[in-house]
């Protein structure tokens, strides 16, 4: 059942109650946290239904706890379960986005020649992960072209999917190294026309925005809670399709949890995506991760994605003005994530003054996004500042006062073979 609380929305009035929501957010007492795309602050309900969860293990033991809150565990499949329009047989919990998708990578039996069809604007691991596949099995990786506006040809990876037959075809909603959002439903319309297998890497947009895997069209879905949902860390999940189940695709490494040893020799994989799931789980993480869903829920995905889309706009355009930076977002739909290049300044010193004015932010390498920062963009760092819909207006405006500030005053540049960047994973 929904709670009721002032602060969130009604389907009928899609204002929040930015008040309510912030004090039940300690973190916006101490800081400007502008790096949702990396954690989200989370709230109250969520941290006190961590505590409580560990408290109890303290008092009756671990096993014994998850035991006792079986429902509240169950709680985390439902409710991802509602948030993208799946069913709780069709999501399995995982440590974090990148185990969950290296989970449906091993389900693929890939063998040499087949090829992974992707974009130019996919997650740093999701691309090692498809070299990896390359020198292990010999795969093909074939990327599909961007738009001159940004964001990627639709028409053009459907032309390759009708060439190359691809074995997967993969696409990153969101990139960690920009606010593009690319259209993932768009390319899975394509995916069922064709029959393909899509996996989708929502990493960025779950919490941020309507996630509708129905609609997207996707085999396979990966994110992580610690973004937008504002959940815990070392917490994510997998969605997979009722195909990919009847089908029998299982991760290579199943365990105990998610099959069962029915005779010497034979084992029998879980009905269910549990059968992605592992035996060990921090379930008191688990019980914090259903509680930051349900919060997003109660608030509602509509309000929430209008909101933290006028901030970044807002923001993007008020750092457009300024001298000696450079907006780097391109593409038809931009979301809550806004990257912009500083001239006459080398990154970490530059996050450390914003460190040290109170405001939260990331950096993002070259190495991130070989082909964005690159080829496309021909930066070597860029920092990253992810609003999400807590924040106000007024904090854009002190985060585009101090980043004025700073670069009317630039740093003497180091060599980049001097720079050894500190490394922000997304």
């Amino acid at each position: 059942m929904r709670r009721k609380n002032s602060a969130f929305a009604s389907n009928a009035e899609p204002l929040l109650d930015i008040e309510t929501l912030r004090a039940q957010t300690p973190g916006c007492e101490k800081v400007i946290h502008f790096n949702n795309a990396g954690c989200g602050l989370p709230a109250t309900p969520v941290l006190e239904s961590m505590i409580d969860h560990l408290r109890l293990e303290s008092e009756i033991g671990g096993y014994e706890a998850a035991a006792a809150r079986a429902e509240q565990v169950a709680e985390f499949h439902i409710q991802t379960a509602a948030l993208l329009n799946a069913a709780p047989r069709n999501i399995a919990f995982a440590g974090s986005a990148t185990h969950a998708y290296a989970n449906a990578l091993s389900a693929i039996p890939f063998q040499p020649g087949d090829v992974v069809l992707t974009t130019r604007n996919d997650f740093i691991s999701n691309q090692i992960a498809f070299l990896a596949l390359r020198k292990r099995f010999g795969v093909r990786i074939v990327h599909a072209p961007d738009l001159p506006e940004g964001g990627v040809d639709v028409e053009a990876m459907a032309a390759l999917m009708r060439g190359e037959r691809p074995r997967l075809v993969a696409a990153t909603q969101i990139p960690t190294n920009s606010g593009l959002i690319q259209p993932v439903a768009e390319i899975g319309r394509h995916c069922r026309e064709l029959d393909l297998l899509y996996l989708v890497d929502a990493c960025q947009s779950v919490g941020q925005l309507e996630v509708d895997v129905q609609e997207i069209g996707c085999d396979f879905l990966t994110a992580t809670c610690r973004k937008f949902l504002r959940g815990p860390r070392a917490t994510g999940f997998l969605y997979a399709s009722d195909r990919v189940l009847e089908q029998g695709y299982e991760p290579l490494f199943i365990d105990m949890h998610g099959a069962r040893w029915t005779s010497a020799e034979e084992y029998q994989p879980a009905a269910t995506a549990r059968r992605f799931e592992e035996w060990e789980m921090p379930y008191a993480a688990v019980i914090g991760s259903a509680e930051a869903v349900r919060y997003a829920r109660d608030i509602g995905l509509p309000a929430i994605a209008d909101r933290a889309a006028r901030l970044s706009s807002d923001l993007r355009k008020l750092l457009a003005g300024l001298p000696n930076v450079r907006v780097l977002d391109h593409g038809a739909r931009l979301g809550a994530l806004v990257t912009i290049a500083i001239d006459g300044w080398e990154p970490e010193p530059f996050k450390k003054a914003l460190d040290g004015r109170g405001v939260n932010s990331a950096l993002s390498f070259r190495e991130f996004a070989q082909y964005d920062f690159g080829v496309d963009k021909d930066v070597d760092w860029a920092l990253r500042l992810s609003p999400h819909y807590y924040n106000t207006a007024a904090e854009v405006d002190a985060v585009v006062d101090v980043i004025r500030e700073l670069t009317w005053t630039p740093l003497p540049a180091r060599s980049r073979s001097s720079t050894t960047p500190g490394r922000t994973r997304r």
